[in-house]
C-alpha cells in the first residue's frame, strides 16, 4: 500500500528542492555571461550613435562654413552651435571611455589610443572624415576604422 501523508501536512520533499536549486544554478551560469555581452555591446552602440553624431555635426559645419571643415573636431564644440560637447569613444575590454582626438597628418594615423581619429589634412581625399581610434574589433569581429 502507498504512503499517506497526514492531513494537513504539505511541503517539499528534499530531493525537490535539490532539483530546483541546481536548476537556478545552471540558469544563473548561463545567464551572467550574456549579461556581461549585452553591456559591451550596448557601450559599442553608444559609441556608433556617437560616431554618427560626429559625422552629422561635420556635415552641418561644413555646410554652414561653405566647404570648409574645422580644424579639429572640438571645432565642433564652440558655442555649441554643433555639439554642446565631444561624445565618449567607448571600446569595451580596450581602452578607457575618452573623448580625445588625435589629429590626421594625411594618412589614417589611428594609433589605438581610444578616443576619435580626424583627417584634418586639407586636400587628402578622407578630409573631414573621424573614425573611431581603435585597431581592435567590436563583438561582430569588424574592426573599429571600418565604420
Amino acid at each position: 500500500m502507498s504512503r499517506m501523508r497526514k492531513a494537513g501536512s504539505f511541503g517539499f520533499t528534499l530531493i525537490e528542492l535539490m532539483i530546483v536549486v541546481a536548476i537556478i544554478g545552471i540558469l544563473a551560469a548561463i545567464a551572467i555571461p550574456k549579461f556581461g555581452q549585452l553591456v559591451n555591446k550596448s557601450k559599442e552602440g553608444a559609441t556608433k550613435g556617437s560616431l554618427g553624431a560626429l559625422r552629422s555635426a561635420l556635415s552641418i559645419y561644413y555646410g554652414d562654413m561653405e566647404g570648409t571643415y574645422p580644424s579639429t573636431i572640438e571645432g565642433l564644440t564652440i558655442s555649441g552651435k554643433y555639439l554642446t560637447a565631444l561624445p565618449f569613444a567607448k571600446t569595451p575590454g580596450y581602452h578607457a571611455d575618452s573623448d580625445g582626438e588625435v589629429a590626421d597628418s594625411g594618412v589614417l594615423a589611428v594609433t589605438d589610443a581610444g578616443g576619435w581619429a580626424y583627417n584634418n589634412q586639407t586636400g587628402d581625399a578622407n578630409f573631414g572624415t573621424v573614425w573611431v581610434n581603435c585597431t581592435h574589433t567590436d563583438a561582430k569581429s569588424t574592426t573599429w576604422t571600418a565604420y
